[in-house]
């Protein structure tokens, strides 16, 4: 089972060498991949409401995912750096294929573009998409991503995107790169049925924030019927499970890490955030004991 760890986004700060070094320092720990949250804008909750405005308000730090990850392309070697999860359609497609690409070809094929659609309507209007129909235009963005990443000249007419017989150079060294998809929130207990849908139909793999009782077995259950629907074998569906380290114990980590496996992940990965932990040392003292527990 791959190991990975969540960048801290919120309360990792600005210092960029502290940031380097928590990050160089999770790649020398043997984690698979680091998971990096997005957000462009955070709303003030002065002005709207929103269960995710108590971590995600404009006052929370959060470092622009892509341009972080080109960053840290640079000053690692190994580690598989994975948006966890970039909202695909509050951004331009074409713009974003050309971004990942940058990266995949600067990380020397390292990257992992792992999508969602989002909850902060703020932030859609701010960046002049529309909120409605976030869910459907993501499905014809990976159709055109894929697209863009595997065919030199593409030509592509679908109902929010037309490409007129252009592409993009450099390519990337993964042809195509894997889009992962996220899924739920501790706000939102049951996940729309048209997402779990579009997970089962187009992801390369899929990274639910649920936890691996009851419910999320119900939720597993169900994104697997609808591959079976969809014509694809559930077991060609990677799943990754996300673990609370911050604040439990390593008997803790290990039921939750068993817990996934019986679910069937591949992957697993480890958040610090939320426990009260210094930048960077308490986050990298937690994560190392959380790496050497489960490895």
């Amino acid at each position: 089972m791959k190991v990975g760890a969540i960048f801290p986004q919120t309360e990792c700060g600005t210092d960029v060498k502290a940031i380097g070094e928590f990050v160089q320092a999770v790649e020398a720990m043997g984690f698979d991949h680091l998971f990096v949250a997005d957000h462009v804008l955070g709303a003030d909750p002065k002005f709207h409401s929103h269960p995710s405005l108590a971590a995600y308000s404009h006052e929370a730090v959060v470092h622009e995912a892509l341009t972080l990850m080109a960053y840290l392309a640079g000053i690692t070697n190994r580690i598989t750096l994975a948006t966890g999860i970039l909202i695909l359609p509050q951004r331009q497609t074409a713009l974003v294929a050309k971004q990942a690409a940058q990266i995949d070809v600067l990380s020397g094929g390292r990257l992992r573009l792992g999508i969602g659609v989002g909850w902060n309507a703020v932030e859609y209007e701010a960046l002049n998409e529309t909120f409605e129909n976030r869910g459907r235009r993501s499905a014809e963005q990976v159709a055109v991503l894929r697209a863009l990443w595997t065919q030199p000249v593409v030509d592509f007419r679908g109902e929010f995107h037309r490409i007129s017989h252009a592409g993009l150079n450099p390519m990337p060294i993964q042809r195509p790169i894997p889009i992962w998809f996220g899924v739920g929130s501790r706000d939102h207990a049951v996940p729309p049925d048209a997402a779990l849908r579009r997970i089962a139909r187009l992801a390369d793999g899929w990274s639910p924030n649920l936890t691996p009782e009851a419910h999320g077995q119900a939720i597993v259950a169900r994104v697997h019927q609808y591959a079976r629907e969809a014509g694809r074998d559930p077991a060609r569906l990677p799943l990754e499970g996300r673990i609370r380290v911050g604040g439990q114990s390593p008997d803790g980590w290990t039921k939750q890490v068993n817990a996934w496996k019986a679910l069937g992940a591949t992957s697993v990965i480890g958040e610090a955030r939320g426990a009260g932990l210094s930048f960077p040392d308490g986050h990298l003292d937690v994560l190392r004991r959380f790496r050497e527990t489960v490895s």
